[in-house]
């Protein structure tokens, strides 16, 4: 029984990582790695665990901004992360879907599927579109951070 927990701890621990903003599965995949899980287990627990946000960026963003810039205390974290994010975004804004999924699929600091879905979201890009090209950008730097992590861990 307490395999099982350990096991499912695991997994969920890796699930949880790669939800994380700035983390994400760049960091939740070779945290797998190293806890001993396969890279192929690692990437999709990964893969999981950052398309969890990516919906309530999506449909929420805006109006969960539009209500903190009424509050004074948020009002400078808000616009910061929509000045840093915009910055970031020129080249969505000028290739759209395809911008995004190049934006996600780079596994860079500063890059992924946070900064992608506020940019989308900030941009007024469409659900379906921007959701299908964070996830494709998102699959694209899970495999790239299976083989590094497959690399370095040996496996």
């Amino acid at each position: 029984m307490t395999d099982i927990i350990k096991f499912l701890s695991d997994e969920i621990m890796v699930i949880l990582i790669a939800a994380m903003p700035v983390v994400e599965l760049r960091g939740a995949i070779p945290f797998g790695v190293s806890l001993g899980m396969h890279p192929l287990h690692a990437m999709v627990l990964g893969l999981i665990g950052s398309t969890l946000p990516v919906p309530f960026l999506l449909l929420f963003l805006k109006p969960v901004f539009r209500e903190m810039r009424k509050i004074s205390f948020f009002r400078k974290l808000v616009e910061w992360v929509t000045r840093r994010t915009m910055k970031k975004a020129k080249n969505i804004r000028k290739y759209s879907a395809y911008g995004l999924l190049i934006f996600v699929a780079v596994p860079l600091p500063s890059t992924g599927v946070w900064t992608g879905s506020i940019a989308a979201a900030l941009l007024d890009m469409r659900f379906q579109p921007a959701f299908l090209a964070i996830f494709g950008g998102n699959c694209i730097a899970a495999l790239i951070m299976m083989i590094l992590s497959h690399a370095a861990f040996g496996f």
